[in-house]
Formats: structure tokens, C-alpha cells, sequence
């Protein structure tokens, strides 16, 4: 029988590796992905994944029997990439499109291999409007990036945000919303692009 979350972290936190690397292949993945949209960046990704993943391990004790793993796990990635934050001073960004370490994902094209036809400007449009929604993302404010982050790309819903946030659902609310309005001021009018 497959344990949940919170019966590996305990599994974990009495001596049990094994559990513990369940839940790196759990959420390695996801956090990483967290990590990369708040920073922008991948090397701080992966040192802030790493950071993140050694701080679960060495705070397991402090993790709460009645508590769930996932939001605490992103609470401590979010406080890492934080302090981070405090210290450079500056928000990550997302390179451009011309730099050889982003290139347009291979799968931007997958449609033209499979016989169903493909337009390669419309591929290479949607990809352009990725990276400037990516873009566009790095540019709010740290709060706001991180409360639309933990909403829209990993699906928590507001009452997981708010706890990863240490704040109340009606603070994550106004966030979104702000965010939301920013990004629609800063992004292109859907169509607008061709």
C-alpha cells in the first residue's frame, strides 16, 4: 500500500531514507518548477531546490503530525527563495528568446511530425507569448508573483496558498487580483500579436 505524504515524512523523521527519497521524486519535479518561475533563473532554481530539499530534511523534526507536507514544503521554498531575494537585492528574469540556454522547446513543434499539418509562425507566436508571459510574471512584485505561481502553475488552492504565505485567504485574494490587473496592463491584447 502506497503511504501519503505525511506518513513518509514521519516514516522520515523516524529514520526511514527510503521515505525520504519518496518524497525528493514526489516533489523534486514541482519545486523545482516553483523555484524557476520565481527566479527566472535556472542555476537559482537548482541551488535554492537543493537548499530547500537539505532544509526539509535537516527541519523534518519541526514538521507537525497534523500538518500537510505539501504546503510545507512550498512554505519552505518560498522562504528560501525569499531570503534570497532580500539579499540580491533584485528579482530574477527570463532570458530572451536569441539565448542559446532558452531555445524554442522542441516540442513547439510535435503537431508538424504527426501528419495533422503545422504552422511553424503560429508555434513560434505561442512561444513568444510564453516567454513573455514568463517574462511579465517576473516583473511583479514578489508577493504577487508568488501567489499567482502557487495558484495557476501548481494548482494549490487559495487556502494552500495563504498557508504557504503565512497570510489569510482574503490577502492571497488581493494579491491574484493585483497581480492579474498588472499582468493585463503589461501583456499584449490576445490577437493583437499576428
Amino acid at each position: 500500500m502506497e503511504r501519503n505524504d505525511e506518513q513518509l515524512m514521519d516514516a522520515h523523521i523516524r529514520g526511514d531514507d527510503s521515505a525520504f527519497s519518496e518524497l525528493i521524486i514526489r516533489y523534486a519535479h514541482a519545486l523545482f518548477g516553483y523555484l524557476l518561475r520565481l527566479t527566472g533563473q535556472r542555476q537559482d532554481a537548482e541551488d535554492l531546490l537543493q537548499e530547500t530539499l537539505l532544509r526539509i530534511h535537516h527541519k523534518a523534526h519541526t514538521f507537525k503530525s497534523n500538518a500537510r507536507f505539501k504546503p510545507w514544503a512550498f512554505t519552505i521554498a518560498t522562504n528560501i527563495a525569499n531570503d534570497r531575494f532580500r539579499k540580491q537585492k533584485r528579482i530574477g528574469y527570463i532570458q530572451s528568446l536569441d539565448d542559446p540556454d532558452h531555445p524554442i522547446p522542441e516540442t513547439a513543434f510535435e503537431d508538424c511530425n504527426n501528419g495533422t499539418g503545422c504552422n511553424p509562425v503560429a508555434t513560434i507566436i505561442k512561444s513568444e507569448l510564453k516567454e513573455q508571459v514568463l517574462h511579465a510574471i517576473q516583473t511583479l512584485p514578489t508577493q504577487q508573483r508568488t501567489a499567482l505561481v502557487l495558484a495557476y502553475y501548481h494548482d494549490l488552492p487559495y487556502r494552500d496558498v495563504a498557508e504557504v504565505m503565512n497570510c489569510s485567504v482574503g490577502t492571497v485574494k488581493t494579491h491574484m487580483s493585483r497581480a492579474l490587473h498588472k499582468l493585463a496592463d503589461i501583456l499584449p491584447v490576445p490577437g493583437s500579436e499576428l
